[in-house]
């Protein structure tokens, strides 16, 4: 038995603390945050990811907790509905896959885990010593382990303390999410309008519920201060169109207010030592690819896998050979989508929105949505597991 420590007990922590404890290693999650994170927004799990989930015994569960939406509808300025298209269609769902709240994913893996979780506490230094990783925890305590594994997100403090600076690709745009009433009404549906260099959205499941409102905007300028965040997004909202007024007052009394840069890491090695990253960590592939959380579930995966072959040598560099190929497709699929996320000009725009309006009469036209989505059932699939 390895005593095991991971840091983040979001998606890819978990489901790697319930195969690792599954083959008998003793699994400890520390978390920064105080509590666990039951909100967020909602997230998509593709292809080699269902998978996963059914290997880890939860699929069911997350089923159940799908979020059901119907419908995407787009609305011009005054709020008017100009096309609205099947979710899950237009989404590239297909077969296995599902879209879930990421806090609900994170508590059905954290219960299935079978792991010790610590929160309001993080990693303060490790010294990757002949006899195990010695790590003293921000609170003062002090533990030794075979290995550590950082799965603690984009900002990975882990992996600045092992691996230095790794520097993300800006792609050029903000997202901000926080929820608000569901003032809207919506049932099992998401509202997307766009006007030049920003896009608003908003979605909920009950209209008796809360909405989550998501707010986006094109910045060139990489590195922005997350603690100016509101501020930033209201400047850059000013005086738009649709809800845009309404959400940006309920924005400033939210209090899950995320905000963060559409930034993508790829860090140039994922272990040094007993130090291994994971998920984001190792390789965000940024929210416009729809694929962070299927990354972090079959990295999960692989890396529990290549543990059980051989155990801790030759397993990371095994892990990283094959979660390589699938993550580099699922990169690029990401700067591909960007703009989709970030819109354009006036002109770009105009023309989404006449493709989005006449789609519905076009004869073949899941056809030409399953076209246009290909790239993403390629890179969902680009990998076995």
């Amino acid at each position: 038995m390895t005593e095991i420590l991971i840091a983040g007990s979001g998606v890819a922590g978990p489901a790697l603390a319930q195969l690792l404890t599954r083959q008998g290693h003793h699994v400890t999650v520390v978390e920064r945050a105080p509590a666990p994170r039951d909100g967020g927004y909602k997230v998509d799990v593709r292809g080699a990811a269902a998978t996963v989930l059914h290997r880890l015994g939860v699929y069911d569960q997350a089923r159940a907790a799908d979020t059901g939406m119907r419908r995407i509808t787009y609305v011009t300025r005054s709020g008017k509905p100009f096309a609205a298209l099947p979710a899950d269609l237009i989404m590239g769902r297909r077969g296995d896959d599902l879209e879930i709240m990421r806090g609900d994913l994170g508590r059905i893996l954290r219960d299935a885990a079978g792991a010790d979780f610590v929160f309001g506490d993080t990693i303060a230094g490790l010294h990757d010593g002949p006899d195990g990783v010695d790590v003293t925890f921000a609170s003062g305590r002090t533990g030794r382990f075979g290995v550590v594994v950082a799965a603690d997100g984009l900002h990975s403090a882990t992996r600045r303390q092992v691996f230095g600076d790794v520097p993300l690709r800006h792609l050029g745009g903000y997202l901000s999410i926080f929820t608000t009433a569901n003032t809207p009404g919506l049932d099992r549906e998401e509202v997307m309008y766009a006007e030049p260099g920003r896009l608003t959205f908003a979605y909920a499941m009950d209209p008796a519920g809360p909405a989550r409102i998501g707010m986006i905007f094109a910045d060139p300028r990489a590195g922005l201060d997350r603690r100016d965040g509101r501020d930033l997004v209201a400047g850059a909202f000013a005086g738009g169109g649709w809800r845009t007024t309404e959400f940006l007052d309920a924005m400033r009394d939210a209090d899950d207010f995320y905000f963060d840069s559409l930034s993508q890491v790829e860090a140039p090695r994922w272990s040094s030592g007993r130090v291994v990253l994971l998920g984001d960590a190792a390789h965000c592939p940024a929210p416009s690819s729809g694929q962070g959380t299927s990354l972090a579930l079959v990295g999960a995966w692989v890396l529990a896998d290549e543990l059980s072959r051989a155990g801790q040598a030759g397993a990371f560099a095994a892990y990283e050979r094959r979660m390589r190929p699938y993550v580099a497709k699922n990169m690029e699929f990401g700067r591909r989508m960007v703009k989709d996320m970030v819109p354009g000009g006036r002109l770009a725009i105009a023309v989404r929105n006449y493709g989005m309006r006449t789609l519905k009469y076009h004869p073949r036209k899941e056809q030409v949505i399953e076209r246009v989505l290909a790239p993403l059932r390629e890179a969902a699939s680009a990998i076995s597991v």
